[in-house]
């Protein structure tokens, strides 16, 4: 079980972000008193789909038109090492 701190630092995200999808129901979550748990496995899952995740969509073409590489998959990966 972590909190939100933690999951947060575990997806690389802002722990608002991480308290965001707990209320909009993409993630699951336990409320003990005021605070919330979340299991390893289902951050896991979120963090894993391309659709929970996705990257704006100013990202997809530079102001030429040609397409971007997916930056965020890119940081992804470079961060799996860490």
């Amino acid at each position: 079980m972590l909190t939100v701190p933690e999951a947060a630092v575990r997806v690389a995200r802002d722990p608002e972000t991480v308290r965001r999808w707990i209320r909009s129901g993409k993630l699951r979550a336990r409320k003990v008193g005021t605070q919330h748990f979340i299991e390893e496995e289902d951050l896991e899952v979120l963090s894993r789909d391309k659709e929970a995740l996705p990257s704006p969509e100013q990202w997809s073409r530079f102001s030429s038109g040609r397409p971007q590489p997916n930056w965020v998959a890119g940081l992804a990966r470079s961060r799996r090492g860490r």
